[in-house]
């Protein structure tokens, strides 16, 4: 098995990507590309792939995109990994082609929205492939019965990692005109900071992980072997009904989650006229409070069970969602919500991944990770469709952020009933 340099190398990824999810995705990069693309505005309009949609909904539509075109590359990516035994070849591109794309996002200013979408898409992309790699060597670095306290201390170090740099990050933000900048040039400085924390730390994490072992002699080419495996791997996944049963209804309810994660800096922004810096801060709040959250579900996943403590928080998930709705006016009110959320996030998603990882097939792991990165961090699609849509529709923020109950709802359901 593992040695504790392993884990910590593993741990340390964590610490090094959650940067993006917390600075980037979660914080920043929303509502900066949204003023981007209204400056470029026609008529109050953009044009996105011919179509003329609300600039502020370009961020949503942009990692939409990005995450469909996952869902036909992961799953590839899995089977290339497994055939081939490149794993840690494989994480080192994808975080290094991630970090370069999110570190660029320093020059995105003025009117420029088509440089920002391409970037994140680029970005979103690397992200997501990395997360399928670095999941799939969950099974390597610990037992079953290991996993959910691994997953929860791997999400809860990740979850520190991105709050230490968008506590940095608040610091500069906060402090831009004694520092001499513009307000935007601090947003630029943070986006670059995350894909420099990216780079910078997952060096530890490649020094300590397993180097790849010898893949087999592939008789054709390797693209095609991968194929052949990916098709072999849809038709095996039918038949591993838990897996299976349990990755549909993740797919539902983790969209949601991310959802609400993306688009929480937007709503407040833009719904409630709240200040960046007071975003921030609520934000970072919540990195810290996930932590000590991810630690207290797995208390209580040890004594009930993973399932029974998941369908508890999407009950919590459902009611958060009721109260932004209804109830959210001010400031307090979304530190509140924050607090809460903050709770849950982290034993949500710990949880997930390590009781996923109980139901796949022995040398698979990165296959079957690669359809549960389909809705991970930052790789949601049907919730981030489903808030933009009802955005475009309505141009009610609240509106668009209670049409997410929808997918708590039926993933709760799906969990219920599926046999795990």
């Amino acid at each position: 098995m593992s040695n504790k340099k392993e884990r910590f190398g593993w741990y340390m990824f964590d610490w090094a990507i959650s940067a993006f999810s917390a600075t980037v995705i979660t914080v920043f990069l929303g509502p900066y590309l949204s003023t981007i693309a209204e400056n470029a505005a026609v008529n109050g309009k953009i044009s996105f792939l011919g179509i003329w949609i609300n600039p502020d909904s370009y961020f949503g539509y942009v990692i939409s995109a990005s995450v469909l075109f996952q869902v036909l590359l992961l799953p590839l990516l899995g089977a290339y990994s497994d055939r081939t035994n490149r794993k840690k070849s494989i994480l080192v591109l994808l975080s290094t082609l991630g970090a370069i794309s999110t570190t660029m996002l320093y020059f995105l200013e003025g009117s420029n929205y088509h440089l920002g979408g391409i970037l994140l898409f680029v970005a979103n992309l690397s992200f997501g492939g990395a997360m399928v790699i670095y999941n799939s060597f969950l099974n390597d670095i610990a037992q079953e019965n290991e996993r959910d306290k691994i997953s929860s201390i791997g999400w809860g170090v990740g979850f520190l990692g991105g709050g230490v740099l968008l506590l940095i990050n608040l610091i500069i933000f906060s402090n831009f005109d004694s520092l001499g900048i513009s307000e935007g040039h601090a947003v630029r400085i943070s986006l670059c900071s995350a894909g420099l924390w990216w780079a910078g730390f997952s060096l530890i994490t490649f020094k300590y992980l397993r180097a790849d072992k010898q893949g087999e002699n592939l008789r054709d080419n390797a693209a095609i072997s991968s194929f052949k495996q990916l098709k072999k791997t849809l038709k095996d996944i039918r038949k591993e009904k838990k897996a299976f049963n349990f990755l549909i209804a993740y797919l539902f309810y983790n969209d949601g989650v991310q959802a609400v994660i993306t688009f929480s800096a937007l709503f407040g922004a833009k719904e409630l006229g709240l200040e960046q810096s007071t975003l921030i801060s609520a934000i970072l709040m919540v990195q810290f409070v996930a932590f000590f959250g991810s630690i207290i579900f797995n208390k209580g996943a040890e004594k009930y069970s993973a399932k029974s403590v998941i369908l508890f928080s999407l009950v919590i998930w459902v009611l958060c969602l009721v109260y932004a709705f209804q109830f959210l006016f001010t400031a307090m009110d979304f530190y509140i919500l924050a607090f809460v959320i903050a709770l849950v996030l982290g034993g949500t998603q710990a949880l997930s991944r390590s009781l996923f990882s109980k139901l796949i097939p022995k040398e698979k792991e990165t296959e079957y990770f690669s359809f549960y990165e389909i809705s991970e961090r930052g790789t949601s699609w049907i919730g981030y469709f489903l808030f933009s849509f009802a955005l475009d529709m309505t141009d009610s923020y609240r509106v668009a952020i209670l049409s997410l109950v929808l997918l708590f709802v039926i993933g709760g359901v799906l969990l219920k009933r599926a046999k795990v």
